[in-house]
């Protein structure tokens, strides 16, 4: 019989964690792209419009639309005390018209997608807020406005295919409610596993809405799985397949990998990493290999076996290498970081100066390092 590539195990949260519901053979439908972000339209209500953003109201105005860039919106208490903020990337501006409210004012209609990183699904201010105050990429003040309304499109939601299990021996609770004829099936996680039934990672979590016996064995059933997270990318396969003899013990196996496999990559090493692993002692050196260094996924695969080994974790972004330079992550600051071969990504990690999101050039990665008691020797 084949091995199982899967396992569901239960999602209750009074279930045992390694509580396994079925052994999968195989799935279907199970990776897609996270959609884009929504585009979407906005007004921004009561707008006193200042800088960047006026320039581009009044281009609007004569070209009928005008880029802007990233738009934050700072989110004001009662006194008009910044609480929180809230951002729209790619804004254009599509035009405006007088505020019914105050017609010294204007409600400018923009068109944006929401950024990732905000806090919320939508801006919420606080009773007796004044409503936000308005700045630019680089922190310019672009003036304030009263309130910020999202105009439906009305674009419908496009359906994604249902995950297919196939060729599941089911147990337990699972087992049970199929031999009782229930049609509740409940809740799973589907988790990846390699070749001697350990966890590589999980894959998706979502309600069992069917069954049908499987083509694949006598016994099996195939199951469906709506899922409620998202799915993991198409990368995710590649990776798994270099972590299905466990974890690797060859270093450099991630440089065989595109950018995308990278990222993922570094989802799995972390969620692979050992927490209670006990950090070496400040003052030590590490080598990183930089002859795959071609990409900033790159790095954090290298400073990761650097640190802690092949396929070691250490920081997937700036802001999570920062938190594992505090500690518990295999090494206390300060150290040394010899990073052979760097000329790569001197080259390839680019030499303007940053702007907006975009990510570190080569020069500013050895910044940071040096800000934060890393002394990075360059061979």
């Amino acid at each position: 019989m084949r091995r199982p590539k899967y396992a569901l195990a239960a999602y209750d949260a009074d279930a045992e964690d390694d509580e396994i519901r079925a052994l999968c053979l195989d799935a279907e439908n199970l990776f897609g792209d996270p959609p884009p972000p929504a585009r979407g339209t906005y007004e921004l209500i009561g707008c006193a419009p200042e800088g960047e953003l006026n320039k581009a109201l009044t281009r609007a105005r004569a070209d009928g639309s005008a880029s802007l860039g990233i738009l934050t919106l700072e989110i004001l208490d009662k006194e008009g005390v910044q609480v929180e903020e809230w951002s729209l990337e790619d804004v254009r501006v599509l035009g405006d018209r007088p505020c019914a409210r105050d017609l010294s004012l204007r409600d400018i209609t923009i068109e944006a997608s929401e950024s990732p990183r905000n806090p919320h699904d939508y801006p919420q201010c606080p009773p007796l807020s004044p409503g936000y105050r308005l700045r630019g990429a680089q922190d310019e003040p672009w003036g304030g406005c009263r309130d910020l309304a999202h105009v439906q499109d009305g674009q419908p939601d496009l359906a994604e295919p249902s995950v297919r299990l196939l060729g599941c021996s089911l147990r337990g609770a699972l087992r049970a409610a199929l031999d009782a004829g229930e049609e509740d099936l409940g809740h799973a996680r589907l988790i990846r596993l390699d070749t001697s039934g350990r966890t590589v990672q999980s894959a998706v979590e979502g309600e069992l809405v069917a069954w049908i016996p499987s083509a694949r064995g006598r016994g099996l059933v195939d199951l469906t799985l709506e899922p409620w997270s998202e799915r993991p990318p198409p990368a995710a396969e590649e990776v798994w397949e270099l972590w299905d003899g466990g974890r690797p013990s060859e270093p450099g196996r991630w440089a065989r990998c595109g950018v995308e496999a990278r990222r993922h990559w570094l989802g799995v090493a972390l969620d692979r990493h050992e927490p209670n692993r006990r950090d070496a002692e400040p003052g030590g050196t590490y080598h990183l290999d930089g002859r795959h260094v071609t990409d900033h996924p790159g790095f954090f695969c290298a400073l990761g076996e650097a640190v802690n080994g092949p396929a070691g974790y250490f920081g997937w972004g700036l802001d999570a290498l920062t938190d594992c330079l505090r500690g518990r992550w295999g090494a206390q600051r300060p150290f040394t970081l010899v990073w052979h071969d760097a000329d790569v990504a001197r080259t390839c990690l680019g030499l303007v100066a940053r702007t907006d999101h975009r990510p570190r050039t080569f020069e500013e990665l050895l910044e940071f390092l040096a800000e934060k008691d890393v002394a990075v020797r360059l061979e």
